[in-house]
């Protein structure tokens, strides 16, 4: 936008929660939309509109029959709307209406106090609730930023609606002042939005001769793309997203973060040490604001489940969605392209095996063409060529990649093949895996390489915050632990689920697993020991043992020593009474932290 436009919307949006600086971190509900129309090439003001959502549980609505006449001489115009999309399209209609019988000019940009009004409430509750936002929502000026434009000395965290009047000789004594975690009335929405209008009806004339250009924009939809090890991330733009559900899309995460505006490629899910993804994500957004915003969403939902949202490094997504190779560019710049990700492949399957793996069938199951043909397929290879059993497959369209989705166990070859929705940060990360060594870490630095080096055994008396599993299905994952802990689930610290490999590298049927507290590991063992686990599908059920141990004793394991809950006899217990048996000679064995998983290898 080059030209000033003709009017500002000012608007103000207001919920059943907490107000101010913390407006929308809470999820509560929008309940009031409040607006007035300012003529910026005639300096005059329109109407002030008041709109009410009747959405349950909020108490801005409770008592809609007394509207008209508890605020009837705040506003000009008072309505209400039965629903949130109702509200956003009623308001888009009436402003429309009085901009067309205005007749002096058609161009309108939304104004508000800040980013949160449409940032944090209004758009991230239309994400959740599925609905199509009116083009008006996309844009807007934030009237803080404006303002800072001819009070640059002015911090910008402290500039508000009571400060820029001041500043500006307009009078403040009706504007309510509460604390950002009370329920905003109102009537204090109406007295905000008649002094947004007049501050910005001040910074027009002389002196100021303020002009309204390049409004604040949304993103409409996430771009996918590529990025490089090479690529300068910076350190201040990146989060990590933890408690995803194991399905979620780079999609879904930029749902969850509507509003806000990631970078391009910026949504890079996390996978575990088996190629799985395990529930985490690295968000790149496009400057430090965003980001900052995004962490106000801690602990929001995507549907049942809550998210935390944590600050990340701009090497910690490099490490997740970077890469290097040119086949790779190449097979990810296609633009508008879906990606389904097959596991499991013979590894003597050939690009026409695959071409025709989707190019037959039907009913259920019909012909979904792979985009660009044997140039849509990329197989997954180890340094020396080996292929790995995955590979990745282009399709033009959605529909096509629904289509190759419901072929997901069917067989090619002998084997049966799994199929995926899938990214092209996935796509980086499973080749940086399988090319690179060491593997990629996406957990922090291995409890190993914290433990004393004075000695391998633990003193007596430790602290037994951690709990030991033992007996777990072979097949079982972390997301049948975490099922089996049920409530307990919550007081696992950060990076704190801990599975052993055998030498062969498969589950050794051993876990462990760090606690917040000792009261509450031995709790859970008191509740869990012994009790059933199943494996994937119900099958594979097997009683689970469950022993408190503290750090020390889990570090002497995860180095290759053994821990007994048996008796032993007083001449092998002086060295600490623990009965434990020291790890062998490290010549012989060591261990490699691989994605939060340690793995007992030969040296």
């Amino acid at each position: 936008m080059t030209a000033q436009v003709d009017y500002l919307a000012v608007l103000f949006a207001n919920t059943s929660g907490a107000s101010g600086d913390l407006l929308g971190s809470d999820e509560k509900e929008l309940g009031q939309l409040v607006w007035q129309l300012v003529d910026l090439k005639n300096k005059t003001l329109g109407r002030v509109n008041e709109l009410l959502i009747k959405q349950e549980l909020c108490d801005l609505t409770e008592k809609q029959e007394e509207v008209e006449e508890d605020n009837g001489s705040l506003t000009d115009s008072v309505s209400t709307a039965a629903n949130l999309e109702s509200a956003l399209n009623q308001f888009h209609l009436t402003l429309t209406n009085e901009v067309n019988s205005i007749g002096a000019g058609t161009s309108v940009c939304l104004c508000t106090d800040g980013q949160l009004h449409i940032r944090q409430v209004i758009h991230p509750q239309a994400a959740g609730k599925n609905l199509l936002m009116p083009e008006c929502f996309f844009s807007f000026f934030d009237l803080r930023k404006e303002f800072r434009k001819h009070f640059p000395a002015s911090d910008l965290k402290a500039v508000d609606v009571h400060f820029m009047a001041e500043s500006l000789n307009l009078p403040v004594d009706e504007l309510t002042v509460l604390d950002s975690s009370e329920v905003l009335p109102r009537e204090a929405a109406v007295q905000n939005v008649k002094a947004m209008a007049s501050i910005a009806l001040a910074l027009l004339p002389e002196p100021l001769s303020h002009t309204f250009l390049y409004p604040e924009r949304v993103n409409e939809k996430f771009e996918t793309g590529t990025c490089s090890k090479m690529e300068k991330v910076c350190d201040n733009s990146v989060i990590r997203a933890r408690g995803l559900p194991w399905q979620s899309s780079d999609q879904d995460i930029a749902r969850f973060f509507r509003g806000l505006n990631i970078a391009k490629g910026g949504a890079a899910l996390c996978l575990n040490a088996q190629g799985r993804r395990n529930g985490e994500a690295l968000v790149r957004f496009i400057n430090e604001e965003h980001r900052d915003l995004a962490l106000q969403r801690h602990k929001h939902h995507m549907g049942n489940r809550y998210i935390e949202v944590y600050k990340a490094t701009g090497e910690d997504f490099l490490k997740i969605a970077g890469g290097t190779s040119n086949e790779v560019a190449l097979f990810l710049s296609r633009e508008d392209q879906v990606i389904v990700r097959m596991r499991g492949l013979p590894f003597t399957a050939t690009q026409e095996q695959v071409l025709a793996f989707f190019g037959q069938g039907e009913g259920p199951t019909e012909v979904c063409d792979v985009s660009g043909g044997g140039d849509g397929i990329l197989f997954v290879r180890y340094p020396d060529g080996r292929p790995t059993g995955d590979a990745f497959v282009l399709f033009s369209c959605e529909e096509h990649a629904q289509s190759a989705l419901k072929k997901h166990k069917e067989i090619l070859g002998k084997r049966y093949i799994e199929l995926f929705k899938s990214t092209a940060a996935e796509v980086q990360q499973v080749l940086n895996r399988y090319s690179s060594a060491p593997l990629i870490s996406v957990a922090p630095a291995p409890l190993v390489s914290m433990l004393p080096t004075v000695s391998l055994l633990p003193s007596p008396g430790g602290v037994r915050d951690c709990l030991r599993l033992r007996g777990l299905p072979y097949t079982a994952t972390i997301e049948d632990i975490l099922t089996f802990l049920g409530e307990f689930t919550r007081d696992i610290r950060p990076h704190g689920v801990h599975m052993v490999l055998n030498q062969q590298g498969r589950p050794s049927g051993d876990c462990f697993i760090q606690i917040s507290s000792p009261e509450r590991a031995f709790m859970a063992s008191q509740r869990l020991h012994k009790q059933m686990m199943s494996g994937p599908r119900g099958v594979n059920c097997r009683y689970v043992e469950v022993f408190p141990c503290s750090a020390e004793e889990m570090g002497l394991v995860l180095m290759g020593g053994t821990l007994s809950h048996t008796p032993t006899h007083t001449h092998s217990r002086s060295r600490s009474g623990t009965g434990l048996s020291p790890p062998p000679c490290k010549s012989r064995r060591k261990c490699r932290w691989e994605l939060g998983v340690l793995r007992d290898c030969q040296g």
